[in-house]
């Protein structure tokens, strides 16, 4: 017998709850554990006389517990180290360590920046997002319906609330790349949505399916379950392997994505179908009292 999802979708928004509400106390009290993209650090460009490996230069600086630093090769032997913002005296332990390690070095550069992502780019970022969910609103209301629109949003702002609460919970650093990871995750899950929500249409077009909307939604949601799952286990089987053997500076951007690509498939399929029921059942419910009363005009 299979699962009926309509049915059920209280449990499912209990259980999107249970996940988000204390994503989002964290959020209040204690925040995101931004990195040095948003809150500033040193920056070091060093050139060494031999061909040197990035994580050579990532163990001298483990030392110093900066091995979660961005080191960008740019050259054969030079390095350009972002850190976090050290003092005259840490700054030359990490060279002197750098030098008699790694053997003729010569210092470029040593001085302070500040954030590459400042107030007014996240203020540039949550705005594209605003825009990006109202121009998402408006397609999804001209090709399909308004309702199904504001579902898609909302199951939009589960899966990031879901991303920020866990980074949150666990404080885990955000750096520029999480962004990236944020944008890539909304459009993942609302290609999903759209999928379930296009099946669910023609089968009330075509009458393929017959009985209740709440049956129709349900065998929709089946018939693109295996499409749904496939789709999602093809990508988490390259986020993962990404995660295991990919460099440490992109685990942070790879693990939102895993996180984000879950909930998304989660709220596709168990948040956004059952809310689009619910505001049209809604709707209806609050049109029937007038119709009641215009009835009972007409008689009298």
């Amino acid at each position: 017998m299979r699962l009926h999802f309509i049915r059920l979708r209280f449990i499912w928004y209990a259980l999107s709850l249970l996940v988000i509400l204390p994503g989002i106390i964290s959020l209040a009290t204690r925040g995101l554990n931004l990195g040095i993209d948003f809150t500033g650090g040193s920056l070091l460009d060093v050139r060494f006389a031999r061909a040197v490996e990035t994580r050579e230069v990532r163990q001298v600086l483990a030392d110093f517990g900066l091995e979660k630093s961005l080191i960008q090769k740019s050259g054969p032997s030079s390095f350009i180290i972002r850190t976090r913002a050290l003092d005259e005296n840490e700054s030359g332990k990490v060279v002197a360590a750098l030098d008699s390690r790694l053997g003729g070095m010569t210092l470029l550069r040593n001085e302070k920046v500040g954030p590459v992502i400042g107030k007014e780019l996240t203020q540039k970022a949550i705005l594209a997002v605003l825009i990006a969910s109202v121009l998402m609103l408006v397609y999804i209301a001209i090709r399909f319906e308004f309702k199904q629109g504001v579902a898609a949003v909302v199951a939009l702002l589960h899966d990031a609330l879901v991303v920020l609460g866990v980074f949150s919970l666990f404080q885990i650093e955000v750096d520029s790349s999480f962004v990236a990871a944020v944008l890539t995750i909304l459009g993942y899950s609302i290609n999903d949505t759209i999928i379930i929500f296009d099946r669910i249409r023609e089968n009330i077009k075509t009458k393929r399916v017959t009985g209740p909307l709440e049956d129709v939604i349900n065998v929709s949601i089946w018939q693109t379950m295996a499409r749904s799952i496939n789709t999602v286990l093809a990508v988490l089987f390259v986020l993962v392997a990404l995660y295991l053997f990919g460099g440490s500076t992109i685990k942070n951007f790879v693990l939102a994505l895993i996180v984000g690509v879950l909930s998304g498939c989660y709220s596709s399929i168990c948040n956004a179908s059952p809310l689009w029921y619910d505001l049209r059942r809604l709707g209806k419910e609050k049109k029937a009292p007038s119709g009641g009363k215009a009835s009972a005009r007409a008689r009298a």
